[in-house]
């Protein structure tokens, strides 16, 4: 169920995360921070995993479904920012933890919207 076959804001919003998502994972690999790298690439990319499924839903209840599947991904993935950026030897994720808010703020405008349109 594609709402909309122009540009889709937030499918390019979590692309273009999911990609920066992985440049950062790889600096983690390079400093050896290896378990953190590896949750934070599995949840910052699931974002637009699901986002993109979400593109092809059977209805709006599995569209919505899977938009809140990639909030939760999207929480997941700011816990996992805030842990780098507060502890000691990490490189900076101060954009990637803006990006992560503006991506869950769009994801809750989309929530609300289509529960609220019928």
């Amino acid at each position: 169920m594609s709402l909309n076959n122009g540009p889709n804001l937030i499918v390019d919003l979590s692309l273009e995360f999911a990609l920066s998502i992985i440049k950062y994972a790889e600096l983690l690999d390079a400093n050896r921070k290896y378990v953190i790298s590896k949750q934070l690439l599995r949840s910052g990319t699931s974002i637009g995993a699901n986002v993109k499924e979400a593109q092809s839903a059977e209805s709006r209840n599995d569209f919505i479904h899977k938009i809140k599947i990639a909030a939760k991904e999207a929480e997941e993935t700011e816990y996992w920012l805030l842990l780098c950026r507060s502890s000691e030897g990490y490189p900076d994720c101060e954009e990637l933890s803006n990006k992560c808010i503006s991506i869950k703020k769009v994801l809750s405008k989309i929530i609300a919207s289509s529960k609220s349109a019928h």
